[in-house]
């Protein structure tokens, strides 16, 4: 099988063995295949085909062929520069032609210059060579050191490595090691090939450094290789020739070409020692060849030569070769033993000991190299020297060096080599150090750096012991103790030094001594300054370096020490202390002395109080005078030692000391409450006499000039961060009136003053930031003081947050003299740059956060930030530096617990900022939008350009890492959803993302989305941030779903990619695109089988429950009574800068700061401390534990919660999107509906489900409801014609009745759970009505049965649709039964619930909950719900309401709208009680008083006397829906005809009070309204060629309706009163009475209605009829005329376009004959009234007149067809012959 690509292997190799888990089953798998099929490309390792004729030929020819692609047509820059590629990197032309595609793949290479394209497939192909030697370096590194991975893996790994090594691996990277340097083609090029390349950032690096990686990774894998399978003696000479070679280079060359050759040297050392330690010879040892390579590799390793360096590194081959003969010599051999003692002596002569440490071992390339490996090293480092003061052989000489040194040594003479030695430039200087000497400082060198291989050391110890005695100089006796002071860095070593400096072990070593020799010499100054002595005497340069190594080990041990021993170890420090002011007493002794003093701080809080005592007891003072000003008296304090003695010696070691002894004891300081102003006398000695003049000043040793500024840095960024400052200090500092002292000023003020205004330390810090990012990045590769510089700029730049933090609340008071420090860098663009340039130091990440903090502090601050960096032409560098930052985050293996020290978040979270800032910002700079032209014409290319955008959609599509960088995915979705959101970038990003190349995000909900979350007790943090990823996923999904325009085939194609892998399926109309068929995997839609609808594969993953986040008090806390306190805090929502505990993070959560929160625990605690005993006190401290124990269970509960309702809300928005905007390109849509709707309520029912959840939750499912009942009269899909028939419209999508008794089942359940709100509960009351109005008819409410039988008499096979109708019909009344079957199962609850809700709810709440119950007694045809009403006062509460409202006169506010929906919801109540139940239900509104309590109000709200013209005015408005309270007219008199038709005359004796007088103002304002209403001509109107014909027909069955309430009312009055009206209106008369002139006027306006309202519904049935034969121009007129233009899309067919008009013409239709009904029930009553006049004789004698007016009507009456209404007549018109009968007699009278 062909070798995986060399990405594709790293990527393996990296998630196998590099994850912060063991590999899964599957991984290990992967691995172990990808191993085996790496094999040849390992064997031939960077061997690539080299030039060939007839490729050459070929790529000439322009036409090539490439494995598995088709032909490749090139242009002649193609040719050319694969042409060039081929020459100067040794390649075969045919290969060069694959770069070139890759590149194009890659970068896009359209429009490039072709160097650019030379440069950028060179890069690529340095990039596939570096991928592979890393795969392989991996693979190395994890059987060769113990990473803790599995055994048998290993094992496995090794069993395939073997053969690869056999095969000839290692000689293969040995011979690379040497090759690549060479200058050819296939090294680091001739002298004329193109230097330079692009990397994958696009930036230019140079080929020879390139190369120079990849040897030093070679060497790398070479010293691994050696601890896997030992070298063979050719490849032990052959590595020794190559070590000699990279010597001589590495003494003028960089540091990786030092690294290169310590790789190859300690390869030979790593050999040497595991061939000695080895007790098998499988692995083929040394010591099992024949003698000729010992003698052979003997002489190679004893020749001399001239080169220092090189004779250097052969004399550290030399010290293992001899380590190697001792350990497998053969003691009868005398050669042998000779050959070991040669090897010794040259080693002693030449001091490899001494070349090791200080040439190898303390070197910065040395500590830059690779942290494994230079773990391995040391490793391999401290076997050698175990090795050789353990054996017999070597410890003879050790004993002879010893010895050697002891006498060779003065007694009294200086270390050599100290930094603070005054004579290290004198002729000692040059002296060399003693082997021995050497020794024990190589040794010590180790331990110091791997603590950790002191323990069980048992040979160390023995040699310690050894070394340790007899002591005859100063100089051995330092080096022993500086050994001892390595050894004591860890606990058990440190216990073991202060054992062994007890005076047990040595004779003159101990603690003793130390103490003693301080206090002698103490003693002694003091006598000479009691004696006057003018001069005190001299300090022995020899007892003062002793002292100091002494006070190093002292230093150790208590640092070190167990916690609770070292207590008891040093009970008296006092003679530490007392050196210390004594001018005499060297510089570097009192820092040492106060080093070892601040050991003892964090010892116990009395020994830190007794320093500070000492130390103003002690110690030199610091004189300081008022800031800026300086003391005119000389004395020697401080100040004076460091600018008279330390600066003549041009070293600093006694101010470093003091100044980290102070930060020391200030750091552990707990009393703040002064803010620092007893310690501003150390501040003005830090800020004017130290830091002020440190670039001026003189250092002969680099690393104390950083150590100093480290230290007064951190004094500063203390100052900053430890003390909060108020308004009034703020005040007080710019009062000039005040007397000015040292006592009143505050060491932050005037720090913050000292940045505000640029002065000395602002300067100072930007000096050494204006260094450059370049240079320190090579000084802290080359120099050992780099870490220094390293930690001095990450000082520099937190000093500089820390300021940007607090000075704008300053600025305002401080202006003009003192500006925001934004402000003062602006003043010079460098500064700003500069600052941003760290983001690309990659050495610390601190330090890139902290530049990124900057960057984002400034971007906020500085409008045209984008613009500076422009015109610096630093755009581009800064763009290429964020994204490489990004990237290397991204690859990252190790996992990055606090979100705040991830660069890559905090990237991320700087892009999402700054979206919404005025453009063009630093966002669009860093994603490559056009920053100097249109943001929003912006074409994004990130395939062209290397960006953060590139970064972080080639790492969305991959997604690998899935647990290591959760937070970087999360937050790079919600980047992506926030930039699609934004109106600028919205255009440009959506049209990336919806082109194929990332369609894969549609992809991810099927793999992101539906991956199981991380179990709560393993990672609850990595699901909490997966719960968030996927909420940004779906609600990018969402908003690209509502945002695209789907007539653009692209934008279609992407909804339906969408669609596709989230819902699984896409409409029949779109399964013949491009996109389904397509073989580009991004899409992967193509060959794929049915696909699960993931939607409800989220919503599973979404249902668990949150633990409780309830606090229990432990028991102790209760019984004190503490626990008001401590809910008083938690209730207090303020943040912890304003007093509270609370904090929010970067995603919005509010949550417990921990520190905070203890804080005030604590303050509670020290109240109660004085009550307590020692017991409770115990257990109070263990209860503010447990608090805090459950505030951080808290926080993590907390964010889980808004996470798991994040993601549902991002589930809920794709949903809903889906639904109301994207149907039409799904499928099968009523079940994709039907089953949301199910999964949405059963998830609600769950007890999992929190309020907040179901209240999403039911939205969703009042969204999908909607949607459902829109979907059962969608046009049916699947037929063949273009025709539509009525039958169409009879078998719409309804849901089958066992589905929809599942829905009503489980959205009862819901509405009665444990955990509820009334918001929650009025949304699934909406829903419930949302359900009974879908179940309300099968049918479409507005085309009635009558309507559809007349439509399937004019179709074919009109007798089997009419039994599907009646089939229908049937299931649409076995749907209702079954409905009212599942509400009362549980009416009792409901009806508590729903009944609360309408007595005690909110306005909103109350309106929908009464129209629940509308709802319910709507479908109670057992009359069950009455009772339950009744018994629960519901009715006469609903009446009282009624009345009460109406009979207000309020004007029309917000609130009096909402409650006048409530008074409709009642309304509608009282209506449905009396029309549900008869004759039953108007006698219970009767018993209630219903009518006196209507007569009661002032409805009309009009005068009751005068003219009808304000009662026709109000007509009009009620007419236009212009006065809503009149609209609750028609609901009363509709009460009252409900009354008056529905109760017979036996049992109804007194309908309503009527008396013609002035009281009686209701049936007054009743008649005013019929004389208004029936004057209208109701005839003339025309709705047809109305532009609002809907409404219109609406409004006009509104008006009928209204018209048939009162001629019922005047029908009751004539027939069950006997009242008789009179002929016309009395004008003389104020009241108004009815007259039979209304009725008439009435009469003939609805005749004129039915012939016009017949005509329509003939004319639309005969549309309908026609329908089939109109042309799609005709078909869209009608739907515009219909005004349905939203339903339809220019893609939708001619017969959907047919189906919608059918049924709006239909539903017109339908409305038409209802009103048909309507006016012949008006016409009824009117012609009855007119009967009873003209039967009453009385009456009849005034009629002839009037009769002559009636006639015409009654005529035009007679000539209505049967088949033109619809319906039978002949009651009808036997009612008209008798009153034209009775007309016509009457005329003749």
């Amino acid at each position: 099988m062909a070798p995986p690509p060399p990405r594709e292997l790293l990527a393996i190799f990296e998630a196998a063995l590099l994850g912060p888990a063991p590999p899964s089953p599957s991984q290990r798998v992967e691995l172990l295949h990808a191993v085996r099929d790496a094999a040849p490309a390992f064997r031939a390792l960077l061997s690539y085909p080299g030039p060939k004729a007839s490729d050459r030929t070929q790529v000439e020819s322009k036409e090539v062929r490439l494995p598995d692609m088709p032909p490749i047509t090139l242009d002649d820059t193609d040719v050319q520069t694969a042409l060039k590629l081929s020459d100067e990197l040794n390649l075969n032309e045919i290969e060069c032609v694959r770069l070139l595609v890759d590149a194009n793949r890659e970068w896009v290479l359209y429009g490039r210059e072709p160097l650019e394209m030379y440069r950028l497939a060179a890069g690529l192909w340095y990039m596939e060579r570096r991928d592979l030697i890393t795969s392989l370096y991996i693979l190395l590194r994890s059987v060769a050191l113990d990473q803790g991975l599995d055994a048998d893996l290993m094992s496995e790994i090794d069993e395939q490595l073997q053969p690869l090594f056999n095969d000839g691996l290692r000689q293969r990277i040995i011979a690379l090691v040497k090759e690549l340097n060479r200058e050819e083609p296939a090294g680091i090029g001739r002298p004329s090939s193109e230097r330079y390349v692009l990397d994958f950032r696009g930036a230019l690096v140079e080929r020879k450094a390139i190369v120079s990686r990849e040897r030093l990774s070679l060497s790398h894998c070479l010293a691994l290789s050696t601890l896997i399978k030992l070298m063979s003696p050719k490849e032990v000479k052959d590595v020794f020739s190559i070590l000699k070679d990279c010597a001589a280079e590495a003494n003028q060359n960089t540091s990786v070409e030092l690294q290169i050759t310590y790789g190859v040297l300690f390869s030979l050392v790593a050999t040497f020692i595991s061939d000695a330690l080895s007790t098998s010879h499988e692995k083929g040892s040394l010591s099992s060849s024949d003698s000729s390579f010992r003698h052979e590799f003997h002489e190679l390793v004893m020749r001399t030569g001239n080169n220092m360096t090189v004779e250097g590194f052969v004399g550290v081959v030399r010290l293992a070769w001899s380590v190697h003969l001792m350990l497998t010599q053969d003691r009868s051999n005398s050669r042998e033993m000779s050959d070991i003692w040669s090897c010794l002596e040259i080693i002693c002569r030449q001091n490899s000991f001494e070349f090791l440490r200080e040439r190898v071992l303390k070197t910065a390339a040395y500590q830059n190299d690779d942290e494994d490996i230079v773990y391995m090293y040391t490793g391999y480092t401290h076997k050698l020297m175990m090795c050789f003061i353990s054996h017999p052989t070597s410890r003879d000489k050790i004993k002879e060096i010893k010895k050697k040194a002891m006498t060779a040594l003065s007694p009294y003479g200086p270390v050599r080599d100290h930094r603070e030695d005054p004579v290290r430039n004198g002729e000692q200087g040059g002296q060399p150090n003693e082997p021995f000497i050497s020794l024990l400082e190589l040794i010590r060198e180790i331990y110091q750096k791997e603590p950790e291989l002191v323990h069980g050391n048992e040979e160390l110890w023995t040699f310690v012991i050894y070394a340790g005695e007899d002591h005859t100089n100063t100089q051995t006796l330092v080096a022993f103790l500086g050994l001892l002071s390595t050894l004591a860095s860890t606990e058990v070593g440190a216990a073991k030094v202060y054992e062994l400096l007890q005076g047990k072990i040595y004779r003159s070593v101990g603690w003793s001594t130390l103490f003693d020799c301080l206090s002698i010499y103490e003693e002694k100054f003091k006598k000479s300054i009691q004696s006057s002595a003018s001069i005190l005497p001299d300090f022995p340069e020899g007892d003062a370096q002793a002292l100091v190594a002494y006070l190093a080990v002292l230093q150790k041990v208590v640092e070190n020490g167990n916690p609770m021993e070292r207590r008891k170890w040093f009970p008296d420090i006092e003679p530490l202390f007392k050196l210390l002011s004594y001018e005499n007493v060297p510089p570097y002794l009192k820092g040492a002395l106060r080093n070892s003093i601040a050991a003892f701080i964090k010892v116990s809080p009395l020994l830190k109080d007794a320093i500070w005592n000492y130390l103003e007891q002690y110690d030199l003072p610091v004189v300081t005078a008022p800031l800026g000003h300086h003391t005119a008296t000389q004395i020697y304090d401080m100040r004076f030692e460091l600018n008279e003695v330390e600066a003549r010696r041009e070293s600093y070691p006694s101010t470093i000391s003091f100044l980290k002894l102070i930060n020391a004891l200030i750091a552990e300081e707990r009393n703040i409450s002064d803010r620092g102003r007893r310690f501003m006398g150390i501040f003005k000695f830090v800020y004017e006499d130290v830091f002020g003049p440190f670039p001026q000043r003189a250092y002969a040793d680099p690393q104390e000039k950083w150590e100093l500024a480290l230290a007064c840095l951190e004094h500063f960024r203390m100052v900053l961060s430890m003390y909060d400052i108020n308004d009034d200090d703020i005040y007080a500092s710019v009062n000039t009136s005040a007397p000015s002292s040292i006592e009143r000023q505050l060491p932050q003020l005037e720090l913050l003053k000292d940045f505000m205004s640029g002065k000395v330390a602002f300067r100072n810090i930007m000096n050494i930031i204006l260094v450059g990012v370049d240079s320190i990045v090579n000084e802290r590769t080359t120099q050992t003081y780099g870490i220094l510089l390293e930690k001095t700029v990450h000082l520099s730049l937190e000093i500089l947050i820390l300021v940007m933090e607090k000075d704008l609340a300053l600025a305002d008071v401080f202006r003009p003299l003192y500006q925001p420090l934004d402000v003062i860098l602006a003043k010079n663009h460098r500064q700003i740059i500069a600052l941003l340039e760290f983001i690309r130091y990659d050495y610390l990440p601190q330090i890139q956060q902290c530049s990124i903090k900057i960057m984002g502090i400034l971007s906020s601050r500085i409008v045209g930030l984008v613009q500076l960096l422009l015109e610096a032409d630093v755009g581009k560098t800064v763009i290429e530096d964020y994204a490489a930052c990004l990237e290397f985050r991204f690859d990252d293996f190790q996992v990055i617990e606090d979100t705040k020290d991830d660069v890559g978040v905090l990237i991320l979270q700087l892009l999402v900022d700054n979206i919404c800032r005025p453009a063009p910002n630093i966002t669009h700079l860093l994603l490559r939008f056009d920053v100097t032209g249109s943001i929003e014409q912006t074409a994004l290319k990130p395939k062209s350009h290397y960006s953060c955008l590139k970064i972080i959609l080639d790492n969305l599509e991959k997604v690998t890492k899935p647990d290591i960088n959760a937070l970087l995915y999360e937050f790079s979705f919600q980047l992506l959803y926030e930039l699609c959101l934004d109106p600028l970038t919205c255009g440009p990003v959506m049209d990336l993302l919806s082109t194929k190349k990332y369609q894969f995000f549609s992809k991810h909900v099927g793999t992101i989305g539906v991956t199981p979350l991380p179990k709560r007790n393993t990672n609850q943090s990595l699901r909490i941030s997966m719960l968030h990823e996927r909420a940004w996923l779906l609600k990018m999904l969402a908003l690209a779903l509502h945002l695209s325009d789907i007539s653009s085939p692209v934008y279609r194609e992407a909804c339906v990619a969408i669609l596709y892998h989230t819902f699984g399926q896409c409409a029949d109309d779109f399964r013949s695109t491009s996109l389904v068929h397509s073989r580009d995997a991004s899409t992967g839609i193509g060959n794929e089988p049915a696909n699960r609808n993931k939607v409800l594969d989220l919503l599973e993953v979404l249902q668990f429950r949150c633990p409780d986040t309830s606090v229990k008090y432990p028991q102790l806390l209760s019984n004190l009574g503490v626990e008001s306190k401590i809910e008083e805090i938690l209730r207090n929502s303020a943040t912890c800068e304003f007093g509270g505990v609370y904090y929010y993070t970067e995603r919005g959560d509010r949550l417990i700061d921990l520190g905070a929160f203890h804080g005030k625990l604590l303050q509670i605690s020290q109240e109660l401390n004085s009550q307590l005993s020692e017991p409770e006190k115990s257990e109070l401290k263990e209860s503010v534990h447990h608090l805090l124990k459950w505030a951080w269970r808290y926080n993590k509960n907390l964010e889980e919660q808004a996470a798991q309702l994040h993601m549902l809300t991002g589930w809920s928005q794709i949903v809903e999107v889906a639904v109301s905007r994207r149907m039409s390109l799904l499928d099968d849509r009523s079940q994709l509906l039907f089953e949301l709707l199910d999964a949405s309520l059963a998830a609600t029912t769950s007890p999992d489900c929190s309020v907040k959840m179901a209240y999403v939750l039911t939205n969703v499912s009042l969204t999908c409801m909607a949607k459902l009942r829109d979907e059962r009269f969608i046009c049916p899909a699947g037929a063949d014609s273009d025709a539509v028939t009525c039958l169409d419209i009879i078998s719409s999508k309804q849901l089958p009745n066992a589905a929809c008794n599942s829905l009503l089942f489980k959205l009862v359940t819901a509405i009665l759970r444990n955990e509820s709100s009334e918001t929650l509960r009025r949304r699934q009351y909406a829903l419930l009505l949302s359900y009974f109005q879908y179940c309300r008819s099968i049918l479409d409410s507005d085309v009635p049965p009558s309507v559809l039988r007349f439509l399937l008499l004019e179709e074919q096979e009109a007798d089997d649709d009419d039994f599907t109708l009646q089939k229908v019909l049937k299931e649409h009344n076995e749907l209702v039964q079954a409905n009212f079957s599942i509400i009362r199962k549980e009416a009792q609850a409901i009806v508590d619930l729903v009944t609360k809700d309408a007595v005690h709810g909110s306005e909103a709440g109350k309106a929908i909950s009464f129209y629940v119950l509308d709802a319910l007694i709507s479908i109670d045809h057992e009359k069950y719900f009455l009772n339950q009403l009744q018994s629960r006062g519901i009715l006469r509460s609903c009446l009282s309401d009624v009345t009460n409202y109406l009979s207000k006169d309020s004007s029309l506010t917000a609130e009096s709208s909402q409650r006048l929906c409530t008074v409709d919801a009642q309304f509608s109540l009282l209506l449905r009680i009396s029309h549900q139940y008869g004759k039953q239900g108007s006698q219970i509104l009767l018993s209630m008083g219903v009518l006196q309590s209507l007569s009661s109000c002032n409805l009309m709200g009009v005068q009751k006397k005068g003219n009808s013209r304000p009662i026709s005015n109000i007509i009009k408005e009620r007419a236009g829906e212009i006065d809503k309270k009149k609209s609750l007219i028609a609901p009363v008199l509709r009460i009252v005809t409900s009354f008056t038709s529905l109760v017979d005359s036996a049992d109804f004796l007194e309908v309503w009070a009527y008396e013609e007088n002035e009281e009686c103002s209701y049936i007054q304002d009743l008649f005013a309204l019929m004389h208004s209403l029936f004057s209208l001509d109701f005839g003339s109107l025309n709705f047809m060629q109305s532009p609002n014909m809907i409404e219109n027909q609406k409004s006009e069955f509104v008006v009928f309706g209204l018209c048939f309430s009162l001629i019922s009312y005047l029908y009751v009055l004539a027939t069950k009163k006997n009242m008789r009206f009179q002929v016309s209106y009395d004008y003389n008369n104020d009241q108004q009475q009815p007259t039979l002139q209304m009725v008439s006027d009435l009469l003939n306006s609805i005749t004129l209605a039915l012939e016009r309202v017949a005509e329509e519904k003939y004319m639309l049935l005969n549309k309908v009829r026609d329908l089939n034969e109109l042309s799609r121009k005709e078909v869209d007129e009608i739907i515009k005329l219909c005004m349905k233009q939203d339903c339809i899309s220019p893609n939708d067919n001619i017969r959907k376009r047919r189906y919608i008009a059918m049924i709006d013409l239909s539903c017109m239709a339908g409305n038409r004959d209802q009103l048909i009904t309507l006016l012949l029930q008006i016409a009824e009553c009117a012609i009855t009234i007119l009967l009873v006049h003209f039967q009453d004789e009385a009456c009849a004698k005034d009629l002839s007149s009037f009769s002559d007016e009636l006639l015409p009507v009654l005529e035009r009456l007679e000539h209505f067809k049967e088949d033109k209404v619809g319906r039978s007549l002949k009651l009808f018109h036997r009612s008209v012959t008798t009153l034209k009968e009775m007309t016509i007699r009457s005329m003749t009278v």
